[in-house]
This record gives structure tokens, sequence and C-alpha cells, in this order.
């Protein structure tokens, strides 16, 4: 654990500091470990428009929703989007729920990420990771990825049951 956010007058560093702020640990552990990033994204030549499939990336567990060759994956994937403090306000298709956006719009983590929860289970008992919802890319034939395209992840339909912490009314 990196900080215990829990504790009597302490602040998280996710609420201290600004993400180019950041130690490389503190950075590597906003990760909540969900695999949204991972997911192959189609864009429209047209009019730019992104849309997700429910296919990974090969080198995502996705049980564990974790890279296999974290440290590799730029080599291995040229195309693997190394998130950092300069470009991750400009990353369109981060979703909703990513703590890198949260954070970086001034925004706090939700209740199942670890540093909260104190428990990396929680971004999948929440339902809000990749696991159980996706293939590899390695099972997709050439040419049929539009044939996977999901509407889960859209924005306005992230359950809001999904968002607020168990056993609490929402907010209205």
């Amino acid at each position: 654990m990196v900080n215990k956010p829990r504790a009597t007058g302490f602040t998280p560093f996710w609420k201290a500091k600004r993400l180019d702020e950041m130690s490389r640990s503190e950075w590597e552990s906003l990760c909540d470990g969900c695999g949204l990033c991972c997911l192959l994204k189609l864009e429209d030549e047209d009019d730019g428009a992104i849309a997700f499939t429910n296919v990974v990336c090969e080198l995502l567990d996705s049980d564990t929703c974790r890279c296999t060759d974290y440290e590799n994956r730029r080599v291995r994937i040229p195309t693997c989007v190394q998130l950092t403090p300069d470009n991750i306000e400009t990353i369109r298709w981060m979703p909703q729920t990513c703590a890198y956006r949260l954070v970086a719009e001034g925004a706090d983590l939700y209740w199942w990420h670890h540093l909260i929860s104190e428990d990396p289970e929680t971004v999948h008992k929440a339902g809000v990771s990749v696991r159980g919802k996706v293939v590899s890319e390695n099972d997709v034939c050439a040419g049929e990825i539009e044939d996977y395209i999901i509407g889960w992840l859209d924005e306005e339909e992230v359950e809001a049951s999904q968002l607020r912490e168990p056993d609490r009314p929402v907010a209205r």
C-alpha cells in the first residue's frame, strides 16, 4: 500500500500532488487494474468517433486484468499508448472511471479503487473491470473486429451502482 487514505488528518498523494509531481511508484499505483485501456478501439475515419470492442490486447491477462509483459509492452506492441501526466488529458478514449483521468480532472477515486478499498479485487467485484467480458485479439479473425463492438463502456451506460459504494443511497 502506497498510502493509507483513511488515516485521520492524512491527505492521500492523489489529492496532495499533481500528476506530474508523483513518483513513479505513486503514478503506477493509480492504475486500478480494470484493463479498460487495453480494449481494442476503432476510430471512424469520417468523424473520429471511437468505438470500443470487447477484444483486448494479446498481452492482457483477462483474469488478472494486468499486462503479462508490462516492461516490454511498447516494444512488443508498438501501438500501445503509454500514459503520462503530459498526455492523459488529451487521450479521448480513457474511460470515465479511469483513476488517471479522475485525478487529472480533480475528482476523487471511486470506492472500489484499491487505494481506497485496500483490496485489488474490488474493481472486479464492482463489475468495472474487463474480467469475464472480453476475448483476446489472438482469438479474433482478421477483419472481424467490427463484430465485437460493444456499448457497455459508453459513459452514459456506466451504471451508478458500480460507481457508488454498496449500501449507500444515491444523493439526489
